[in-house]
C-alpha cells in the first residue's frame, strides 16, 4: 500500500491531468442522464395501479390527462380551443361536451351530468388526454405546447402539469444552491483550516468526485429529481472530512519526512486510506440500505449516492494529494493560524460535567420518542410546491369552479352485461364525495342510442377489452377521505367486474402512502443491522455498536422530534430515508472519539483520563464535520421552493448539527458510565485493561492471602 502511495506522489502531475481529461466524459455523461420529475412512477411495476396505468397506455394510447379550465369563452371560441389543443403533438384527444351533444344545443338542454362535468357559470372544462406517460418528456412539450397555444388564458392542471412545473423549478434551482453550498462550506473550512488556499484544493478535489458520480449516472439512463438535487450537496457534506484528514496526516507525516515531500505524501495517502476506509462504509452502508425500498426512489438515491463516497474516497487519495504537493509552496505560503483552534477549555468543561448530560439525555429521550412517532407527514405531491406555481393555481381554480380535486379512472370489462355498467355508475355516484362517474352509459338513453355516440367518444372510452369509467371526486389526494373513497369504488366495482381496475394519481399515491410505510420499517431496521456488523468488526466490541447506535438514534429522534413541536408537517420521502442518511453520515463522529478512547485504555490510561484525551483530540473534527455537513446542505433548505426538498435538507443540516452535539456532549458521559462493560465487552481493552487488573484481583482475593 506505501508504494502505491508514493507513486501517487510522483506521478501527481499524470494523475492531475487524467482527472482532469476525466471532467470532459462525465460533463457529457452529466448532460446526457435524464431526470425523471415523477414521484410516482417509482411505485413496483407489480401493483394493480400500475399495470392499470399500462394498460391505460396499451389499450387507449393514453397514458396521462390534463383537465383545463376555460373561463369566459363564447361556445364558438371554446370550440376552436379545443382544436387547438387537439393540434398540439401528443395530446390523443380532447373531452369536451361538444363530443356528446351539438354545440348548438342550449347548455340547460345537456343531460345532468354532461352539464356537471363540463359546465359550471362562467366556466367549461375540457379533458386532454395525452399518449405517453405522465412524467414522458413528449408529454412535459405538450403541456408546454397547451399553454402556448391557449395563450395562458386557461387553467392547465393534472400530474403532468405538475411535474412539468417541477421541472421548470428544479432546473433554475439546482444551480443556485450547489453555489450556495460551495460558498458556506468555504467559510467553515477557511474557520478551521491553517492555509487560505487548502479550502479551494478541498472543493475542486470534492468537485472533481462529484462530476464524476454524476457524469457515470448516464449508464442508468435517468435519475430522479430528488437525487440530482441531493447527489452534490450530500456528496460534499459527507466525504469533506477526507480531505480534511489527508491533509492532517500531510502536516504531520511532513515532520517525520522533512526532506521528502513524496515520501511524506505516501506515508499520508496510506494512513488516510485505512482511516477513511471504515468511516467511508458506515455511509455507503446507510445509503445501499435505501436500495432495499419497494418504492424505488430508494434504489436511485442510493446507488448513487453509494457511487459518490467511493468517488469521493478515491479523488482523496488521487487528485487531493497531486493537488496539494503541486501547490505545496503557496498552500504554506498563505498559511494562517485557524481561529477556531483551541477548544480545550469548553472540552474539559463537558468531559468534566459528564452526569449533568446524562441527565439532560434522559430528560429528553421520552419528548424524543414522543415527537418522533407523531410528527405530521404529507404525501400530495401538490403540498410540496408553492402556492403561485402554474399548476398548484389551476388545481385551485378546479376545486373553486368544479368542486373537484381529482379524476380517477376504472377499467371495467368491456363485454360486460348493460345492466352491470349501469348499476355500477349508479352505486359510484352514491360514494361519498364522488361528483359523478362518466361512461359509456352515461351517454346512451331511450332517445340516444349506442349506435349515435361519435366514433371519437368510443375511441376514448373504449377498447378492444376495456372501457374506461372517469370518476370525479371532491376530496383532495392523499386524504383520509379519499382513501376511504377508493376502497369504497374498489368493493363495487369488484363486485361487479372482478378484473376492473382503478386507477389514477389517488390510487397510485394511496399504494405510496402503504408501501412507503413499511419500507420505512425495513430501511431503518437494515441500515441499523448493517451498520451494528460494521462497527461491531470495527471496533471488536458487542457494547460499544450498541451505544453509538443509541447516541445517534436519540439525534435522529430529536430531528424528527424538532419538526413536530414546531407544527411542522414532513414530506414521505424525509420519514423513510432521514434516519438512514444521518445515521450512516454521522457515526463516523461517534467511531472517531470512541477510537481515541479505545486506544488511550489500552495504553493504560484510566477512564477518566481516557475519555478526556479522546474528546478533547476529536471535538475540533467533529465540529468541522458537523459544520461542512450542514453548511452543504443548508442551502437547499432555505433557497428551494419545493419542499420535497427543502424540508429534507432543513432536516438533514439540523440533524448534522444535533449529532455533532448528541456526540459531543452525551457519548463521553455514555463512556464513562458504561467503561467497565465496555472494557469486558470489547477484544482490545480485555487484552490490556482487564488483565492488567486481574493480578490486583487476584491479590486482594482471599485465595491470595491464605
Amino acid at each position: 500500500m506505501l508504494n502505491v502511495g508514493k507513486w501517487i506522489a510522483r506521478h501527481r502531475v499524470i494523475i492531475l491531468i487524467a482527472a482532469i481529461a476525466l471532467l470532459f466524459p462525465s460533463a457529457l455523461g452529466y448532460l446526457g442522464t435524464r431526470t425523471n420529475y415523477d414521484m410516482l412512477s417509482y411505485l413496483p411495476e407489480s401493483l394493480e395501479t400500475v399495470e392499470g396505468q399500462n394498460i391505460l397506455v396499451d389499450e387507449f394510447g393514453m397514458g396521462a390527462f390534463s383537465m383545463i379550465v376555460v373561463e369566459d369563452m363564447d361556445m364558438k371560441d371554446a370550440a376552436e380551443l379545443e382544436e387547438k389543443i387537439e393540434a398540439v403533438p401528443h395530446v390523443a384527444n380532447v373531452l369536451w361536451y361538444d363530443d356528446a351533444a351539438d354545440i348548438s344545443l342550449p347548455v340547460d338542454m345537456l343531460p345532468d351530468k354532461l352539464r356537471e362535468a363540463f359546465f359550471n357559470d362562467d366556466a367549461t372544462m375540457m379533458i386532454a388526454l395525452l399518449d405517453d406517460g405522465t412524467s414522458a418528456d413528449t408529454s412535459l412539450e405538450a403541456i408546454d405546447k397547451i399553454r402556448e397555444v391557449t395563450d395562458h388564458q386557461c387553467y392547465v392542471s393534472g400530474m403532468t402539469a405538475l411535474v412539468n412545473d417541477i421541472k421548470n423549478l428544479c432546473d433554475r434551482e439546482v444551480p443556485v444552491y450547489v453555489t450556495i453550498a460551495v460558498i458556506l462550506a468555504l467559510i467553515i473550512l477557511l474557520l478551521t483550516t491553517s492555509s487560505y488556499l487548502i479550502p479551494f484544493l478541498f472543493l475542486a478535489s470534492i468537485g472533481m468526485g462529484i462530476v464524476y458520480n454524476m457524469g457515470t449516472n448516464v449508464f442508468f439512463g435517468e435519475i430522479s429529481y430528488i437525487t440530482k438535487a441531493l447527489a452534490a450537496v450530500l456528496q460534499l457534506g459527507v466525504t469533506m472530512d477526507y480531505s480534511i484528514f489527508l491533509f492532517g496526516s500531510y502536516e504531520e507525516t511532513k515532520l517525520l519526512y522533512p526532506e521528502s515531500r513524496e515520501e511524506a505524501m505516501g506515508h499520508a495517502i496510506v494512513n488516510t486510506f485505512r482511516s477513511i476506509v471504515g468511516s467511508s462504509v458506515t455511509t455507503i452502508a446507510g445509503f445501499i440500505a435505501l436500495c432495499f425500498m419497494t418504492f424505488t426512489l430508494g434504489l436511485d438515491l442510493g446507488i448513487v449516492m453509494a457511487k459518490g463516497v467511493v468517488f469521493g474516497v478515491i479523488t482523496c487519495v488521487t487528485v487531493l494529494p497531486a493537488l496539494i504537493l503541486i501547490f505545496d509552496e503557496p498552500v504554506h505560503k498563505l498559511s494562517h493560524t485557524p481561529i477556531i483552534h483551541n477548544i480545550e477549555g469548553p472540552s474539559r468543561f463537558i468531559t468534566r460535567h459528564y452526569k449533568a448530560w446524562i441527565i439532560v439525555f434522559l430528560l429528553l429521550l421520552v419528548p424524543a420518542v414522543y415527537g418522533n412517532n407523531n410528527v405530521k407527514v404529507y404525501y400530495n405531491i401538490l403540498d410540496a410546491v408553492p402556492e403561485t406555481l402554474d399548476s398548484k393555481v389551476a388545481n385551485r381554480k378546479l376545486e373553486e369552479k368544479f368542486n373537484t380535486s381529482t379524476m380517477h379512472m376504472l377499467l371495467i370489462d368491456k363485454n360486460l352485461e348493460a345492466k352491470d355498467k349501469v348499476d355500477l355508475l349508479n352505486n359510484l355516484d352514491r360514494v361519498d364525495g364522488v361528483k359523478y362517474s362518466l361512461g359509456m352509459n352515461s351517454l346512451v338513453s331511450a332517445s340516444v342510442p349506442e349506435d349515435f355516440i361519435p366514433e371519437k367518444v368510443k375511441d376514448m372510452l373504449q377498447s378492444d377489452s376495456y372501457e374506461l369509467v372517469l370518476i370525479n371526486s371532491e376530496y383532495p389526494t392523499a386524504s383520509n377521505e379519499v382513501n376511504a373513497q377508493l376502497d369504497d369504488i374498489v368493493e363495487i366495482s369488484k363486485s361487479i367486474d372482478p378484473d376492473s381496475i382503478l386507477i389514477g394519481e389517488a390510487p397510485l399515491t394511496k399504494d405510496l402512502m402503504d408501501i412507503t410505510a413499511v419500507d420505512f420499517i425495513n430501511v431503518n431496521s437494515i441500515s441499523i443491522i448493517a451498520i451494528f456488523v460494521i462497527i461491531l468488526l470495527v471496533l471488536k466490541s458487542i457494547s460499544l455498536p450498541v451505544i453509538l447506535i443509541a447516541v445517534i438514534e436519540f439525534a435522529i429522534m430529536a430531528n424528527m422530534a424538532a419538526s413536530y413541536y414546531t407544527g411542522a408537517t414532513i414530506p414521505f420521502i424525509a420519514s423513510v430515508v432521514l434516519g438512514t442518511i444521518q445515521l450512516g453520515s454521522t457515526v463516523d463522529y461517534a467511531i472517531l472519539m470512541t477510537n481515541r478512547y479505545i486506544k488511550e485504555r489500552s495504553l493504560g490510561a484510566e477512564k477518566k483520563e481516557a475519555v478526556d484525551i479522546a474528546h478533547n483530540t476529536s471535538m475540533l473534527s467533529i465540529l468541522t464535520s458537523g459544520c461542512s455537513f450542514f453548511a452543504a446542505v443548508l442551502g437547499v433548505g432555505v433557497f428551494s421552493e419545493i419542499d420535497m426538498l427543502s424540508s429534507l435538507c432543513t432536516m438533514l443540516a439540523r440533524g448534522a448539527l444535533i449529532s455533532m452535539v448528541v456526540v459531543i456532549m452525551i457519548l463521553p458521559a455514555m463512556l464513562m458510565v458504561f467503561d467497565g462493560l465496555i472494557c469486558h465487552t470489547t477484544v482490545d481493552l480485555r487484552r490490556t485493561v482487564i488483565k492488567k487488573q486481574s493480578p490486583r484481583a487476584d491479590f486482594n482475593s482471599p485465595t491470595s492471602h491464605s
